[in-house]
């Protein structure tokens, strides 16, 4: 309910559950917007910055970082990149192949920061900022009482079952079970600059590296911002859940073991870089700098009312949850944040469920479905098997399609418009200059990448 301040104006509160980059950037918008705010969680600010795994890489792709700094300034320097380094791969032993490789430019930056240190970041400036930080276990009966003294109340975690308060939206969710199995680490002992991964592209270490096999899935090798160590390099193994990567991330157990597992990956299916990885060490200091499992993509319906009669709103992974392979997770996150942040401010009457489902719809048409889609084409789902088998050759050939195609991770709704085969040849021919098919007709398999060994 809203509270008097000292100098007797009238601040209306806000309760935010979760103390994650969506809590914490809802906590820190909502006290600068003029609330009176509490954020809540089941760990003190140190577990969160040193006991728990980062739960994905983070990465911000362009333009979700101008929705961020709606929120607070960049504060990083370390970690950014212009482009991302790409290289196919099919089948296995003899019958092995060099598929396509192409190193766009993103046309933006993108920066990847150990999710621990930007949630903690923003934590710390709600605190000195006045905000209250309150810390035990909220379930169900919990989250009523606080909801029912606080004029707006949002949800950034499903733990203690709170998911359960919010439907699976049937109509939006694709899924029903993971369609990857995951592995993150994070390891150091490299730089980041040109000179990493030069035999890769001229750009080295200013780009990330993208390593796709048909059969077994995808990895995502990427400079970073670890909490302590500073620059090092994340790694996401995204498993097919029948290839034969899924099995050996049972494997890990530890950070070490984790390493291992990446390692032998590399050395078997990525030999020419194999090499570099085997050069990166585990972070001692951090022994949690691992985590494996596997999301269900799930969009749920984002506003509840409780038993009592309250009503709560979901953000983040709480409202859409999607496989990490296309990056839209974070960046999702803090646009719905940001654009909730903004609207809040300006409404005058009570957060109701209706104004609440407004303002989830509104950004399900800004930016979620589009989130969704192009986490689905990533996946290689078969509903996008036209535009994966027109693209990607085409990007092999042509600068302007490849940046095109990872500008998607930046901005995904372009995608919304390609629905058909004639949608995407004209989509090739609008980005290249030139006829699609005269672009597409100019690929030819890669033969044989370039590898350090060569180079060295």
């Amino acid at each position: 309910m809203a509270t008097e301040s000292q100098d007797n104006t009238t601040r209306r509160t806000a309760a935010i559950i979760g103390a994650g980059l969506a809590g914490t950037s809802a906590a820190l918008g909502l006290l600068d917007a003029g609330f009176d705010v509490t954020l809540y969680s089941d760990k003190d600010r140190a577990a969160l910055r040193d006991k728990v795994p980062p739960t994905g890489v983070g990465v911000l792709f362009g333009k979700s970082r101008e929705f961020d700094a709606e929120i607070i300034e960049d504060l990083y320097e370390v970690s950014n990149t212009t482009g991302i380094s790409v290289r196919l791969h099919a089948g296995s032993g003899d019958e092995r192949t060099d598929v396509l490789t192409f190193n766009p430019d993103y046309g933006y930056v993108a920066q990847a920061v150990d999710l621990r240190l930007r949630a903690d970041d923003r934590l710390g400036r709600f605190l000195e900022r006045g905000g209250r930080f309150e810390v035990g276990v909220i379930d169900v009966e919990r989250a009523d009482e606080i909801a029912a003294d606080a004029d707006l109340t949002l949800v950034a975690t499903g733990k203690g079952g709170l998911s359960s308060l919010f439907p699976v939206d049937e109509s939006r969710t694709h899924y029903r079970e993971p369609q990857r199995r995951l592995l993150q680490v994070t390891l150091t002992g490299l730089g980041h600059g040109p000179d990493a991964f030069a035999y890769r592209s001229a750009e080295g270490g200013n780009h990330s590296l993208f390593n796709l096999d048909s059969e077994n899935g995808e990895i995502f090798v990427g400079p970073f911002l670890h909490k302590d160590a500073g620059a090092t390099w994340s790694f996401i193994v995204f498993a097919k859940p029948d290839g034969a990567w899924a099995p050996r991330i049972d494997d890990a157990t530890d950070a070490i073991s984790a390493r291992q597992v990446i390692v032998d990956i590399f050395a078997e299916f990525f030999p020419d870089d194999a090499p570099t990885i085997r050069s990166l060490q585990v972070i001692e200091s951090d022994p949690v700098s691992w985590l494996k499992g596997a999301v269900t993509p799930t969009v749920r319906q984002a506003v509840a009312t409780t038993a009592g009669g309250n009503v709560l709103a979901a953000i983040g992974d709480t409202a859409i949850a999607v496989d990490p392979v296309a990056g839209q997770g974070a960046q999702g996150t803090l646009i719905q944040v940001a654009e909730l942040v903004k609207a809040a401010a300006a409404h005058d009457g009570e957060f109701t469920a209706e104004w609440l489902s407004a303002e989830f719809e509104k950004h399900w048409e800004r930016r979620g479905q589009a989130a969704v889609e192009v986490t689905r084409l990533y996946l290689g789902d078969p509903d996008y098997a036209t535009h994966l088998e027109l693209s990607f050759p085409a990007a092999a050939v042509s600068p302007p399609i490849g940046s095109a195609l990872f500008g998607l991770l930046s901005d995904p709704n372009p995608l919304l418009t390609l629905k058909t085969r004639e949608d995407v040849l004209g989509f090739i021919t609008a980005v290249s200059g030139e006829p699609a098919e005269d672009v597409i007709g100019r690929f030819e398999p890669a033969g044989r990448f370039e590898s350090i060994a060569v180079s060295a």
